[in-house]
């Protein structure tokens, strides 16, 4: 049964001092979904990605990845197996040229495919252009294009969408979308931005105080009261 998970999170607690930034979670993703993982500051969201990527120390709890047990493994042992992640801020280096920092990504790769991140996330014009002078939105999809050399199987992506436009936000979430959908990527999607996590998540988790308050389908979790109430308003 569990082989049918991409990734499997089971009793995932992390503890500073006497304050639980989570408490036990449980949280399975099924191969090729999209998921929603919402909930205000605090809630524990980066941190459940920072225990999943084995970003985290001082955590409980077992991770498995298709039904292998990695807990022991590694940051670099994860991504190796094919669990690649973002970062709330943007990874890259401003002073280096777009190509210079997908080939850098890229050769430790088993799939080196450079041509085909840099299409697929529409950077090619962008190649010799430095990080540091191409606009905000550019550099989020340098960023996504980062994680995705490789073709991970597993992406777990912490705001990717942060300080961009309603209009560029939506177009990196369709991108991010499609190419989960035609690449069989899992996806395990932090995000604030509502209309992003609504358009394109297959099930949402919400998190609250380090714990599971709901998790559903899209319109279930639009039918869940004290959800709307605290984190949607009447917009979605």
């Amino acid at each position: 049964m569990a082989e049918s998970y991409a990734i499997e999170g089971s009793k995932l607690t992390r503890q500073f001092g006497g304050f639980f930034a989570l408490k036990g979670v449980n949280l399975v993703v099924k191969r090729g979904e999209i998921r929603g993982l919402i909930g205000p500051n605090g809630a524990g969201k980066s941190t459940l990605i920072d225990v999943l990527s084995g970003r985290a120390q001082h955590r409980s709890g077992t991770v498995r990845m298709f039904g292998t047990d990695i807990s022991a493994m590694t940051t670099q042992q994860r991504r190796h197996a094919g669990l690649a992640r973002s970062f709330q801020r943007t990874n890259i280096f401003p002073d280096l040229t777009v190509i210079d920092q997908i080939d850098i990504a890229s050769r430790a790769a088993e799939i080196p495919n450079i041509d085909e991140i840099m299409a697929e996330l529409n950077l090619t014009a962008l190649a010799f252009r430095r990080a540091a002078d191409i606009s905000y939105g550019d550099q989020r999809r340098l960023d996504l294009a980062l994680a995705l050399i490789g073709r991970p199987k597993i992406l777990l992506l912490d705001e990717p969408a942060a300080g961009l436009s309603i209009g560029e936000s939506l177009e990196l979430a369709h991108i991010l979308k499609d190419l989960a959908a035609r690449w069989g990527v899992t996806v395990l999607l932090v995000e604030h931005d509502m209309e992003v996590v609504f358009s394109i998540c297959d099930r949402i988790t919400v998190l609250h105080l380090g714990a599971i308050l709901a998790e559903g389908t899209p319109d279930e979790i639009r039918g869940v009261p004290e959800v709307v109430t605290a984190y949607l308003g009447s917009s979605v």
